[in-house]
């Protein structure tokens, strides 16, 4: 269940958009990770389309570092010494870690950040924190961590299109422009975040 801040009104502007935000985050983009993963050959995860790109496999810790840094130690307060350089450096030889591991890594991340956002408040989302050498809102902080894992998991569905043709495939055109979002038949949200209620779309 989508779980507002605690001293938010229920349809409060603060109430929606950590509602939305913690959708997105362990349900929608979630869901669609674990698809292109089942859908990927496990042979290309570490596979760089170019010099100077990243993997999946990268993307993945890298997903999960910036989720720490900036929700769970950022704004929860917890201690996390991220190795940033390191998340991009990793390859098949340092790293190697199959896809049930990098989404196991990720997945934690997610749900402590999930239990951080659960607990805020309005006045929580106006507070100030530093984070990166950064003074921002907390609700800053939110904002930039969705729309990061929302580039990022682009990266990933176009990676997995041209590295796996034709086996993953979220949406059906339908008539007058509209698009069905096929993954909402197939949800695989974090575990042990609750049963997600999609808002609506």
């Amino acid at each position: 269940m989508r779980l507002p801040p605690a001293d938010a009104a229920p349809g409060s502007l603060g109430a929606e958009v950590v509602a939305e935000a913690r959708f997105y985050l362990t349900v929608e983009y979630r869901t669609k990770i674990a698809h292109l993963l089942e859908a990927l050959p496990p042979a290309v995860l570490w596979q760089r389309p170019a010099e100077g790109s990243n993997a999946i496999g990268n993307l993945l810790r890298h997903l999960a570092g910036n989720v720490r840094q900036w929700i769970v130690a950022g704004v929860g307060g917890s201690t996390f010494a991220r190795d940033r350089n390191g998340e991009f450096a990793a390859d098949a030889a340092t790293d190697g870690a199959d896809a049930t591991t990098l989404l196991a890594h990720l997945d934690a991340a997610l749900r402590d950040a999930d239990a951080v956002l659960a607990r805020l408040t309005t006045a929580d989302l106006l507070s100030r924190r530093t984070i990166q050498s950064r003074e921002i809102s907390v609700l800053s902080a939110v904002l930039h961590v969705v729309e990061h894992f929302a580039m990022h998991t682009g990266q990933m569905i176009l990676l997995a299109k041209a590295m796996a043709p034709g086996r993953v495939r979220f949406y059906e055109d339908e008539p007058l422009g509209q698009a069905k979002p096929l993954w909402l038949a197939a949800l695989r949200p974090v575990p042990g975040t609750g049963d997600p209620d999609p808002p609506p779309r």
